[in-house]
């Protein structure tokens, strides 16, 4: 039998949250708010918190808002252009912002230089095709309310002021052109995770490290786990009325252990990145902006190239990819066995209809995997053409599992965004961009959808850290400015002269 809920056996829980990452502690702040009385218990098989997808290292670091990527505003084949996903994620960010404002203000998490800072968002094209891409992007954006601001040039002379690593040595001719937005971030989402957990362990939520779910089922009214103590070596059982699986990469597996109808027939295609890294004084106070490009002809868009300023404990970096590569493993601190393992007969079909259907994507990856270093530094060269091989060094990211599941009766992978699976008491991420920096709003929805009958008499209280849940920003634009001004106060940033949220 479930234990009521607001009561522990020591054993049973209200909420048990599985993966210390970004979104299960944005989860639990969030419960922790909207239901105080309900007992919290989180497992994670790592010896620390916030080690797997939102490490440093393993995560771009950017506050996706929709600024800069172009895979978020897609060309039609008549020359129109689709602003509605760059809309979409910008709202998702500032939910995300005020959420980190709000904490910071209540003195939660701390001074927020640690997690937090403001880096210009830039968005650079190159050959005709490209130029007018980008020329139309900020033509159809620059009048929106959340986007307002936003520069667009082909001065080679501007561009070399706004990003002299990219344009100072530049040779001249072809077209080029980039477009900035001011008060873009940068996020460590690994420090920011940690300090979310700490406060919520002060505030009475368990928190176990070195401790692996290892299966799920259903009993009766609630769910059992079976979880490994690594350290301890021995096994134990564990009962949670409601169970959310933020283990990244090792949540399909779990969810194939639970018989989870609807995900019977999901797999799962794991990819890594790669990244050119470096620390070179010279080249750091050259350039200080994360800059996006758009992907070659017939690439995917998790191919986008990208050059960020980073700051990892309080250490400056730049880095450039990313570059795919292919392990079996479903997490980076995973086993290789989990893709063989993870093949079912259920999903079995789905993932060999998928390989057959995307073959441009396994050329890509194909070619990545062959790639060299001197290839990866052509790469580089189209953003900084005096790179030297010798001052960047090949780092390896995070691992991300994405969806492959049956699409109008054919196999397919399911894009390269997140999606959230709600069944009975169960809820469960999968997918990965932009992911952590739309963590709030992602979480609010895993609330909607398992405790549908709960939200309405939560909304008050969520709604003291995240004062617009529930409201379109984009059709309020003096609220709008109203919360970007408290947000960027709080969390020190810089404010767009204009008054327009700089995500």
């Amino acid at each position: 039998m479930s234990a009521e809920r607001g009561s522990t056996t020591g054993t049973d829980y209200d909420v048990v949250l599985v993966g210390g990452g970004i979104m299960s502690a944005t989860l639990a702040v969030l419960l922790r708010r909207a239901q105080p009385d309900w007992s919290i218990l989180v497992l994670e098989r790592l010896d620390g918190l916030g080690l797997e997808s939102s490490s440093a290292w393993n995560n771009a670091g950017t506050g996706h808002a929709g600024l800069c990527e172009f895979n978020y505003t897609p060309l039609g084949g008549d020359g129109s252009i689709d602003v509605g996903s760059a809309i979409a994620v910008n709202e998702q960010f500032q939910l995300s912002r005020q959420l980190w404002a709000g904490l910071v203000e209540e003195g939660t998490l701390g001074d927020p230089a640690g997690f937090i800072r403001s880096v210009p968002h830039f968005g650079f094209a190159h050959g005709a095709a490209g130029v007018e891409h980008l020329r139309l992007r900020h033509e159809a954006l620059r009048g929106h309310p959340l986007f307002d601001g936003m520069e667009f040039t082909r001065d080679r002379d501007v561009m070399a002021r706004w990003l002299p690593l990219m344009f100072d040595r530049r040779p001249g001719g072809g077209h080029v052109a980039v477009c900035r937005t001011h008060g873009g971030t940068d996020v460590d989402y690994g420090v920011l995770t940690r300090r979310l957990f700490d406060a919520l362990a002060r505030d009475g939520v368990e928190v176990r490290t070195g401790h692996e779910v290892r299966t799920l089922s259903r009993d009766h009214r609630s769910w059992r786990l079976r979880v490994r103590d690594l350290e301890g070596a021995r096994d134990y059982g564990v009962r949670g009325s409601f169970v959310f699986l933020g283990a990244g990469g090792g949540t399909l597996p779990l969810l194939q252990s639970a018989g989870v109808r609807q995900t019977r027939g999901y797999g799962g295609f794991p990819i890594s990145g790669q990244f050119l890294r470096t620390d070179r004084p010279e080249l750091l106070a050259r350039h200080h902006a994360k800059v996006y490009g758009h992907a070659e002809p017939g690439a995917p868009s998790l191919s986008v190239p990208h050059l960020d300023t980073r700051v990892v404990d309080g250490r400056g970096y730049l880095m450039f990819g990313p570059f795919a590569a292919f392990s079996p493993r479903f997490l980076k601190r995973g086993r290789r066995s989990d893709l063989p393992r993870s093949v079912t007969p259920w999903n079995a079909g789905t993932l060999l209809g998928a390989a057959r259907d995307n073959l441009d994507l396994l050329r890509y990856l194909v070619g990545q995997l062959a790639q060299t270093h001197r290839g990866r530094m052509r790469a580089l060269r189209r953003f900084v053409p005096d790179a030297r091989p010798g001052d960047w060094e090949l780092v390896t990211a995070g691992q991300r599992v994405q969806v492959v599941k049956r699409v109008d009766g054919r196999g397919s992978i399911a894009g390269f965004g997140t999606e959230v699976v709600t069944s009975g008491g169960l809820a469960a991420l999968l997918g990965a961009s932009p992911g952590a920096s739309a963590s709030a709003s992602i979480m609010l929805d895993v609330l909607e959808r398992a405790f549908p009958e709960r939200v309405p008499a939560w909304r008050g209280a969520l709604r003291t850290l995240v004062p617009t849940y529930g409201t379109r920003l984009s059709e309020h634009p003096d609220l709008l400015q109203e919360v970007t001004r408290r947000s960027a106060l709080a969390l020190g940033l810089a404010e767009s002269t204009r008054g327009a949220v700089r995500g």
